[in-house]
């Protein structure tokens, strides 16, 4: 049976089609990030061994983990996780959309079908920033705008992730060869080798696709302007190049994931306690 440990740590973990991140998760924010590959054949015991050494290289017995806070968009995966922490931490396994609930009204036209990757990222955002409307745009497999008006997830785009991208140049060609991307300059240049050409098209091409696209959203939401938030792993590359980014959060997702524990789950947790002791007060009397 999970136990629930006072005055612990929350491991966090974001589980996405590429890389699953990890971090420790405490009142005044996540601590460092772990990335590890996402394993279609983890086990649990691997995968359970694997976030017991990032507790130790992070200082932390996982005794003192009050429980697991999970944002998974690769569902096969999500049994393997929940054993995984049953067996080495023995502590709640918490997944956003089936145990957490994000506090933004849903707007989409199946609700189920937005992914929690996206809904969490949307929440940190609302909650770091004070404008009315604001965009989030997350660099990840697929490169993802959702926006959000006061306390709604309105909705937003799916479009090619820079990765998978150079993935299916280098797959779906005869000669373009795999690259390593890398920050271009800040001022485009005329690619006058194979590799230089890639690495140009693909940062410059992203960032004009980020400016040409936060027009458009501004607009479609009814706003002259709007606040860009970028997110992701290759969100630092492609902000070094694109003015039209008003702020860059790197562990976004990591941060709601944070807030929605300490600043949600307990107080929710809290409020149902206090309901139990009044239920019982009045029993007794």
């Amino acid at each position: 049976m999970a136990t629930t440990r006072k005055n612990g740590s929350v491991l966090l973990l974001d589980v996405g089609n590429t890389n699953t991140k990890i971090a420790l998760g405490r009142p005044d924010g996540p601590g460092d990030e772990y990335v590890l590959p996402t394993n279609a054949l983890e086990t649990p015991d691997g995968f359970g061994l694997k976030t017991l050494d990032v507790c130790r290289h992070a200082g932390v017995d996982s005794a003192d983990i009050q429980a697991w806070t999970v944002c998974s968009v690769v569902p096969p995966l999500d049994g393997m996780v929940r054993r995984a922490c049953a067996r080495f931490f023995g502590s709640p396994c918490l997944f956003v959309g089936k145990d957490i609930s994000v506090p933004l009204e849903n707007r989409y036209e199946r609700p189920g079908e937005v992914g929690a990757d996206r809904l969490v990222t949307a929440y940190a955002a609302r909650v770091l920033f004070d404008e009315p409307d604001l965009v989030a745009v997350d660099f990840g497999t697929a490169t993802t705008f959702d926006c959000v008006s006061g306390r709604a997830y309105v909705g937003g785009l799916i479009c090619p992730g820079l990765l998978s991208s150079l993935r299916a140049l280098a797959t779906g060609t005869a000669k373009l060869p795999r690259i390593d991307l890398t920050e271009g300059s800040k001022a485009l240049t005329i690619g006058q080798n194979t590799v230089t050409s890639l690495s140009q098209g693909m940062v410059h091409g992203f960032a004009a696709m980020v400016e040409g696209l936060k027009g458009r959203l501004g607009r479609a939401m009814g706003r002259d302007t709007i606040l860009l938030v970028a997110t992701g792993g290759f969100s630092s590359i492609v902000a070094a190049v694109c003015p039209a980014i008003d702020h860059l959060v790197g562990n976004l997702l990591l941060q709601g994931l944070n807030g929605l524990y300490f600043d949600v789950h307990n107080i929710i947790q809290g409020e149902e306690h206090e309901s139990d002791q009044r239920s019982m007060g009045q029993g007794d009397s």
